[in-house]
């Protein structure tokens, strides 16, 4: 499964690049759903583009046992965060087969659209137009960087914008779902274990700056005589950070837009997204407080509260696989959307070497990933039976 992905949606500056809705993300849904056929399970995606692969009724009253994770990627982003969640999980299906495991509820592979939200700048578009956290219509008007909308995306990849929104009857079908994800830090390196648990997700968010002055000559216009927004947006970003170190949270600045965009012109206008986490919400909010004037304009385009993932089913899967690590998570999740809607969720993580992701670097040992499908396939097995 691997080598069959290895090379869709390689960036020539090095990873991956995997839009929602692009050629290389439709290339993978292809893949998905020949994976899905390989295996004779029933595969279907629903109106907001999420996909769904099941080995039994899905209608069976009370829901079945879901696990999976996505496909698309950050750009130029590592192999691993979110497809070796979606292989992990067919590769447990396997296991669980050739071991003649006979579930009593049905069991699935999902792939969820648009986790990372770097085409259209909002993350778990998928899972959250599913749970209904998402307004269909501000989903069909956000924009890429190209200037098209999610709506144009949808129809250009055949697909109707139409039927975005919360789907009842898909969330009937999930009655508790276990993500796998390689770890994003390196809790697993220093606990010296190949597999953890999450336990909670950090709140996090992301804000849009505006920064307006006047475009003008980089050469004939005297210093004194400049309106340049950059100079407002630079001490923001170094305020960011001392302001991050000050309340014990992160703050990155990773995108920005400068108009016009000339190397000889001074610019009219910065736009730049400003992404807050931290172990508890009061100080990232203080954090986004204390930025907001310095801008000409402060917009949230997304905010997920602190996510505690259902203990009961957290405890049951660490006592599962043998009492393995508990980890909170600076990161977000579908898993984490789900929760948040009341669905029973939890989260299996993989050892990182070097804690890095969103990067070409991001890795995982193959006997790492191996003792992950182990796990995984533990865990559905006890939920499923």
């Amino acid at each position: 499964m691997w080598r069959a992905i290895s090379e869709v949606g390689r960036d020539p500056g090095g990873g991956y690049t995997r839009d929602a809705w692009s050629p290389p993300d439709l290339e993978l849904r292809e893949w998905f759903r020949q994976e899905a056929a390989r295996r004779g399970l029933d595969a279907h995606e629903d109106r907001n583009g999420n996909m769904w692969a099941w080995w039994g009724d899905p209608d069976t009253p009370g829901g079945g046992v879901v696990t999976g994770s996505h496909l698309d990627s950050v750009r130029q982003g590592g192999a691993y965060d979110g497809p070796l969640g979606v292989v992990s999980a067919f590769a447990a299906l396997d296991d669980l087969r050739a071991r003649g495991v006979r579930p009593r509820r049905p069991v699935a592979v999902a792939c969820f659209t648009d986790e990372e939200g770097a085409r259209f700048g909002v993350p778990c578009i998928g899972s959250r137009l599913l749970t209904g956290a998402l307004d269909p219509g501000r989903a069909r008007a956000l924009t890429g960087d190209d200037g098209g909308t999610l709506a144009e995306a949808m129809r250009a990849a055949g697909r109707d914008p139409g039927g975005l929104g919360r789907d009842e009857t898909t969330l009937r079908r999930v009655g508790v779902f276990v993500e796998l994800h390689v770890e994003q830090g390196r809790a697993l390196v220093h606990e010296e274990a190949p597999v953890g648990v999450g336990r909670a997700i950090w709140p996090h968010g992301r804000w849009r700056l505006e920064f307006r002055g006047r475009a003008d000559h980089a050469g004939t216009t005297r210093l004194a005589d400049r309106d340049d927004p950059m100079l407002p947006f630079a001490e923001t970003v170094l305020a960011a950070r001392e302001a991050a170190r000050r309340h014990g949270v992160v703050a990155t600045v990773g995108k920005v837009r400068v108009r016009p965009g000339s190397a000889n012109a001074i610019p009219g206008r910065v736009t730049a997204w400003l992404d807050a986490r931290g172990p508890e919400e009061g100080p990232v909010r203080a954090l986004v407080a204390e930025l907001a004037p310095r801008a000409a304009e402060v917009a949230c385009e997304s905010w997920t509260p602190l996510v505690e993932f259902d203990p009961a089913l957290r405890d049951r899967l660490a006592a599962a696989l043998g009492g393995v690590p508990v980890l909170p998570t600076g990161a977000g999740h579908d898993a984490g959307v789900l929760a948040s809607a009341g669905v029973p969720s939890a989260m299996v993580y993989v050892r990182n070497p070097t804690g890095i992701s969103h990067s070409p670097e991001e890795h995982a040992e193959p006997d790492d990933c191996r003792a992950g499908v182990a796990a995984l396939a533990r865990v559905v097995e006890e939920l499923c039976t």
